[in-house]
Formats: structure tokens, sequence, C-alpha cells
């Protein structure tokens, strides 16, 4: 057998094409211990991955702390003494959202940093889980536009009724009818639902409303007047016409969302676009892993 073996011709860099040279060859090319090495484009795939997911991640964390300021500063968390439940805070959205991201974000940057395929996996699964709650409000808003417009004025009505119990609802609120020179949902006599704009309330603001809502706010031009709405509802119509916007913000909000849908359209694109990239580019790496992995 010692023979034998020696009777195998050597494989070397000097070796002749007439004697060893293809089955040196077929050995060198065919060894299924060398690991195929990634090409250059998978590397940059691999790197764009990580800093790509590492943008968002960043994103989400400063989404994330803008929340815990808001709902810090409003003393909403347990044992504060004023503001809404913590449960129903505008901020927690924030909150929410801002985790969602940074999760998701950790997983796609660490997966493509450290190669893991579980990791790259719950990234997908969770991009794919994105897509699906998009696609399914895009059908909501198309096939429910009616119910979804009822539960709008629902929750606008809510805002008038709970004005002075969230600092957030009052600004946005405030900045809406500022903006829009609007106000109430149809008409200025909404907020006769608020507690303390009611005629029959028993504080200085009985029969008002907000000062967003007059058409001159400023006194004099640059000081704030907060009391120039105030007995606006115990006037007639033409009368409060020439202090406050006697317009609803529900007609305006929908003019102003019809002259914008093209931005809205461009932005849901955007996220379509991002959250494919990101789904493209990992899947690239975790190809490259499991290929990898299957000649260990």
């Amino acid at each position: 057998q010692v023979s034998r073996l020696a009777e195998l011709p050597s494989c070397s860099d000097d070796d002749d094409d007439d004697e060893g040279g293809p089955l040196c060859r077929d050995l060198t090319q065919q060894d299924p211990a060398i690991p195929p090495k990634p090409s250059t484009f998978s590397r940059c795939v691999r790197y764009l991955a990580f800093l790509w997911n590492l943008l968002f991640l960043l994103l989400g964390l400063l989404v994330l702390a803008l929340g815990v300021w808001g709902l810090l500063a409003k003393a909403s968390l347990p044992g504060g003494e004023r503001g809404a439940p913590l449960s129903s805070d505008p901020m927690l959205l924030f909150v929410l959202g801002g985790l969602g991201a940074s999760a998701v974000s950790l997983a796609g940057c660490l997966g493509a940093l450290r190669a893991s395929p579980c990791l790259l996996r719950f990234f997908l699964g969770a991009l794919l889980a994105f897509g699906g709650l998009e696609v399914l409000g895009g059908l909501l808003l198309l096939l429910a536009r009616r119910r979804l417009r009822d539960g709008l004025r629902d929750l606008l009505l809510l805002c008038l009724l709970r004005y002075q119990d969230d600092p957030d609802l009052q600004f946005l609120v405030d900045e809406v009818q500022r903006s829009l020179q609007c106000c109430g949902l149809s008409s200025y006599r909404d907020w006769e639902i608020n507690p303390y704009f009611n005629c029959s309330a028993p504080g200085v603001q009985a029969c008002g409303v907000p000062a967003s809502c007059c058409q001159d706010p400023l006194q004099s031009g640059s000081v704030p007047n907060a009391q120039c709405g105030f007995g606006v509802l115990g006037l007639g119509a033409a009368a409060a016409g020439a202090v406050v916007h006697v317009g609803g913000c529900g007609a305006a909000l929908g003019a102003w969302l019809r002259g914008q849908a093209g931005a809205i359209v461009a932005g849901a694109a955007a996220l379509v676009l991002v959250e494919v990239v990101g789904a493209l580019m990992a899947l690239r790496v975790l190809g490259d892993v499991v290929a990898f992995r299957a000649w260990g």
C-alpha cells in the first residue's frame, strides 16, 4: 500500500499539464474543506445593511426619548399629580413607536454585524409584519371611509370635550384652529359641549371659546390676548363672526388633507421603499451567511 501511494503524482505548482496537472487542478478546485470567500459586493451589502439599520436605530431612540420626555414633563407617569392617564396619553404613541423601531433596527444591526441568521430572520419577519399592517390600513381607508370619517368625527368631539385635561391635546387643537382659521368641529358652537366653556359653567370661561378661535388673538399686534374668546357663545352669529372664526375645522381639515394627498402618497411610498431596501439587504446577508455555514 505504501508503494501504491508513492506512485500517485504529487501536486505542486511546477507540475506539467501532462503529468498530474489535471488531477491536481481538480483536487484544488473541488476541495470541500475550503469555504467560499464572500465577494466584495457581499461585504459592501453587509456593511451597508449595518449602517442603514444603525441610522434608524438612532432615529427610533430619538423618538423614544421624545416620548419619555413628554410623559415626564406632564407628570403623567405613575405618581404624577396632573395630566391624562398613562394609557390614553398621546405621548405613549411616541414611546411605543420608538421602542418598536429601535428593537427592529437593533436586530438588523446585530444580525448584519454578527452574521446571525436568527436576528436576520426576526428582522425580516418584523418588516413583513409592518408591511402587512400598512397594507391592511390602506385597505381600511379605501373600504371603510364612511365609518372612519364618523370615528374621526367622534374623536375630534372628544378632543373638544377634554380640551383642558391634556396639555398635548390642547396644543394640537390650538394649532389646528389657528393654522386653518376655524373653530370647533362644525362651527364655533361645538365648544358648548366642553364643561368649562358651556354657558352653565360657573367659571370665567363660561360661554367662551379658546383664544385660538379668535381672528386677532394678539392684543395690539404683539401681546397674546387669552380672553378674546370670552362670552362669544352668548353672541349672535353676526356679532360672533366679527370676533372669532365661525366655520368648523372638519371641512377645513378635509380640504387640507385633499390638498396634501400628493405629499401623503409620496411619504407612504418612501416608507415602503425604505422597508423594501432594508429587506433586500437583509435577504442578501442572510443568503451569504446560510451559504457560508453550509460548508461547516
